[in-house]
């Protein structure tokens, strides 16, 4: 598709440019994922697992006892289902008890809840019902709160945290109806004017962008004097002049979500609302994310809880040729793999969150692995509850209810869960962002012999540095601890995870030994591999919430919350995992990788047209990508700010 006239065209060298700097380009902390893409498994990063404080504990708790009281008597889930929006008594509700300020320092007016305690209070309130889990995390998560404490001045601060913590909603503006995951196409215009900058543009899927007071507006600042440009990120007032909401978009899950299309002309905002420097904007906004990312796998692991719960009473219940379903080899199999997973996505996350706390652990690589595992086994999770309940899981809650049975909203969980594979970086996307990580250190020493762009003198060079690396990380891969039949002795108990850490510490070393292969073989065709990157990272993914399983089942174990049943279900899900490695890494090399961009490419060509005879198309009219060419608005403003 050709770029409109107001739209950056850009070659897919320039936008890849564009990404590798907004990425944060060192590593001044460890990290244990990455390490284990390195093929070193270095337990000692996560085991013993962290622990938080006792202050920040009563806090926490004290907090989730409130809004398990308000989400039980304040939220009625069915309502905002049917009337697709969330009542604003229900928003009134939750800024009375702080719930708008949870991230935010008590200093500010804000509760100063740690990650982990952020991210229960979203499993459980998201749990109530996932819109206003949603709600809450855009606003916390990726909306003003985050960018300004990691990057905004003392005078932005004192400014808008005191309102984001009690009175405010923010949102976080990004994508626009020609620019999704490739930034370098952004078209949104930020152009100085004295004291000032004028925005322009259109920006879509703004994730409470209907009922915010403040967002977070990423906007391109032209190259001028005085003015360095790029992708600039800004504070923006949501009432300000020439700012419209044109549209409430609606979506076959999260029925509450506030999210719509927001039309800028004109707008005129103080040079002092910028966040950083001009430029900074993509890295802003991925840094926010860093942490960011952890609150969709937590809403993911109160959906696997709340599968966990009706499966097993569903299953308990519901009798077939004699016996509960649950019984049934079938469905057994099928509430396993909830428990397990359940359990291990817990794991990540708790995890995560509390290296995060700690601030000890360079933990981007374990967000986005939390992200997208959590993503995708949450939906897998409540796939599989709606098949055990069967005709009854594809049923509404309403029309069970109508019929006299429980209002069980199987199908509603499964619809709301499905946009978070492409929330804040699709699993195609995440593939990517990981895999670029996971071969950072073999870029930082051999980038330069597969760039087309580098002179002779540059490759010798890298040559000789890549020999030196690669004599001293290679032979590492050969053997290691994984080889040794009592490694990991301290987690033998009734029952052994030991070989499973022992597995992971083998598979990490054949996961590195895969990836050097791979680039030995593609060099710089490496990056068009995104079947065989996305399988690396997803053994990567599996191995992190194996080792995550394992720690917190000894964690429990030593504190005496249930560590026996811990244990068992560790073991069930390193069991289940590790058939998942062991295919993914066969189809590593034997896969219709090839077949299928042959295909693809016959699909495009029309090829295969003949095919798609013999149906209806019942999509209506109007262009594939609407029109964003900037300009006045012609719709009626439906922006609605909640006081």
């Amino acid at each position: 598709m050709s770029a409109t006239p107001h739209q950056p065209t850009v070659t897919e060298r320039e936008a890849r440019q564009v990404a590798e700097a907004a990425r944060e380009q060192d590593w001044r902390k460890p990290s244990f994922a990455k390490e284990l893409f390195l093929g070193r498994f270095r337990l000692d990063l996560i085991h013993p697992h962290p622990m938080p404080a006792e202050d920040d504990v009563q806090r926490g708790e004290e907090f989730l006892a409130k809004l398990r009281d308000f989400c039980e008597t304040k939220i009625d889930s069915a309502r905002i289902e049917r009337e697709a929006q969330i009542p604003d008594e229900v928003i009134d509700g939750l800024k009375d008890i702080g719930a708008l300020g949870m991230k935010i320092d008590t200093k500010y007016g804000g509760l100063g809840l740690t990650q982990v305690y952020y991210n229960k209070a979203l499993a459980l309130v998201g749990s109530a019902n996932p819109a206003i889990g949603a709600l809450l995390s855009a606003h916390q998560s990726i909306g003003v709160p985050q960018p300004l404490k990691l990057f905004g001045t003392q005078e932005q601060k004192d400014v808008f945290l005191p309102r984001c913590a009690r009175t405010d909603i923010s949102a976080f503006l990004l994508t626009e109806p020609d620019v999704g995951s490739d930034p370098a196409r952004l078209a949104t215009s930020a152009v100085p004017d004295g004291d000032e900058y004028v925005l322009d543009g259109v920006k879509l899927w703004t994730t409470n962008g209907v009922v915010a007071d403040l967002l977070v507006v990423m906007a391109r600042v032209p190259k001028s004097e005085g003015h360095k440009g790029g992708i600039t990120a800004f504070v923006v007032e949501a009432g300000s002049e020439g700012i419209t909401v044109e549209n409430r978009n609606s979506f076959m899950g999260l029925r509450g979500l506030e999210n719509g299309v927001t039309r800028f002309h004109q707008v005129r905002v103080p040079a002092a609302n910028r966040i950083g420097p001009e430029g900074a904007g993509l890295k802003i906004a991925l840094t926010t994310l860093n942490t960011g990312r952890l609150s969709l796998p937590a809403m993911c692991v109160g959906a696997g809880k709340w599968c966990l719960k009706i499966a097993r009473e569903w299953s308990a219940a519901r009798e077939q040729w004699g016996k509960p379903v649950a019984l049934h080899e079938a469905v057994g199999a099928k509430i396993s793999f909830i428990a397990a997973t359940t359990f291990a996505l817990e794991a990540v996350v708790d995890l995560s969150s509390q290296m995060a706390d700690e601030n000890r652990n360079d933990i981007r690589i374990e967000a986005a692995l939390a992200k997208l595992y959590g993503s995708e086994m949450g939906c897998l999770m409540a796939d599989e509850l709606v098949q055990i309940r069967g005709g009854r899981g594809f049923e509404t809650a309403e029309s069970l209810a109508a019929r006299g049975e429980r209002a069980v909203p199987a199908e509603q969980i499964l619809r709301d869960l499905r946009i978070n594979r492409i929330f804040e970086g699709s699993t195609e996307i995440m593939h990517l962002l990981i895999a670029r990580e996971a071969v950072d250190a073999h870029l930082s020493v051999a980038g330069d012999l597969i760039d087309p762009d580098k002179s002779f003198s540059d490759k010798a060079k890298a040559g000789a540095n890549a020999g030196v690396f690669y004599a001293k990380w290679l032979p590492k891969l050969v053997a290691g601890p994984g080889q040794l039949p009592g490694s990991y002795g301290e987690f033998k108990r009734h029952v052994d995870l030991s070989p499973h850490l022992r597995y992971v510490e083998r598979n990490a070393r054949k996961l590195a030994r895969s990836t050097f292969y791979a680039m030995s073989r593609w060099q710089g065709r490496m990056e068009t591999k995104q079947g065989f990157l996305g399988r690396i990272v997803d053994i990567g993914a599996e191995l992190f919430a194996m080792s995550a399983a394992c720690v917190r089942a000894e964690h429990l174990r030593l504190t005496g919350q249930h560590g026996r049943e811990a244990y068992q279900l560790a073991d069930a899900f390193c069991r289940q995992s590790r058939i998942r490695v062991d295919e993914l890494f066969g189809r590593l090399w034997s896969n219709t990788d090839d077949l299928d961009r042959k295909v693809v490419k016959g699909v495009l060509a029309g090829t295969y047209e003949w095919l798609e005879q013999g149906v209806i198309d019942p999509s209506g009219e109007g262009p594939w990508i609407a029109d964003a060419t900037p300009g006045p608005s012609r719709k009626e403003n439906v922006h609605r700010p909640i006081r």
